[in-house]
């Protein structure tokens, strides 16, 4: 797994909707390059393209002009009968309103993806019963949608999206229909995919609390992605997952060898202080040496 490795690009993505005096550019010319391994929080006003773009990202419904590459493959240059496998194999999706199948228990319904796929279930089975595991689930294998609770239900969510070990999660406002607790330990979920397996991670969202957990935040605005912040970062990676840290602001961080290396979170540097050689070989100085980029 190569974490500086691009998942996902799109250049000059635009759709536009109705003609003439009444037609809306809902996406006008965003560009966006993904990171294996990224969390990239996209924010923006009521309105202004996210769910839009987000569908597009996803295959889902298909741009006016512009291109989406997904590992390797040009999803916009597909005929309407090819998406449904890529979009199986290659990303994983989270509404907000968790579009599970109520007639399905839990176990069924982290399958079903699994199920658009050529091939045995076997090792999808041995992936569900992780991922029930993983999320708490275990308790609520073989109940049915309407007995969960909504943090019940997301988690579902997000092990159906996970189940074919996708490259791409893209997750619209997960938290929107969830209170405060579970909203965050949702958040913490998808940190941890993007983190741990190396996955990248798209969310759109209103809420702010994600704001620190996110490896950028890019702000979209009249259909149009623009710089949140005005300030300027020093990335380098963690060198133990890969993840990118702001060296000026990190919390965590330790010296080994007259290096100074910092960590995304404590988790990361107590895997770090078992063994440093083995991260060290690795990099150098977390990485790379630091360089000066926008925020976004």
């Amino acid at each position: 797994m190569m974490l500086n490795e691009t998942v996902l690009s799109c250049e000059n993505l635009v759709k536009t909707f109705g003609a003439g005096h009444t037609e809306v550019r809902a996406v006008d010319g965003v560009s966006l390059l993904v990171k294996r391994g990224e969390l990239v929080l996209v924010m923006g006003p009521s309105g202004s393209g996210k769910t839009t773009l987000l569908s597009m990202l996803g295959g889902l419904l298909r741009p006016t002009s512009g291109t989406v590459h997904i590992d390797g493959v040009e999803i916009t240059a597909l005929s309407e009968s090819q998406l449904p496998r890529i979009r199986a194999r290659s990303i994983g999706f989270v509404f907000q309103s968790f579009n599970l199948l109520d007639a399905l228990t839990v176990e069924e319904n982290i399958l079903f993806p699994a199920r658009l796929l050529r091939g045995p279930v076997t090792a999808a089975k041995s992936r569900a019963d992780e991922l029930i595991k993983r999320l708490g689930l275990s308790h609520r294998r073989s109940s049915q949608p309407g007995t969960l609770s909504g943090g019940e239900k997301q988690r579902v969510a997000i092990a159906r999206a996970l189940i074919n070990e996708p490259a791409l999660i893209l997750a619209d406002e997960p938290t929107g229909n969830l209170d405060s607790a579970n909203g965050q330990e949702v958040m913490m979920i998808l940190h941890d995919i993007a983190r741990d397996e190396g996955r990248s991670v798209i969310l759109v969202t209103h809420d702010p609390r994600v704001e620190d957990l996110a490896d950028r935040i890019l702000w979209l605005e009249d259909g149009a992605l623009r710089d949140r912040k005005a300030e300027r970062h020093s990335w380098v990676h963690d060198p133990v997952c890969g993840m990118r840290v702001d060296e000026w602001t990190a919390e965590i961080s330790t010296t080994f060898a007259q290096e100074r290396y910092v960590f995304c979170s404590q988790r990361c540097l107590d895997r770090f202080a078992t063994g440093p050689q083995q991260y060290v070989s690795k990099t150098s100085g977390n990485g790379d040496a630091p360089n000066t980029e926008d925020s976004a």
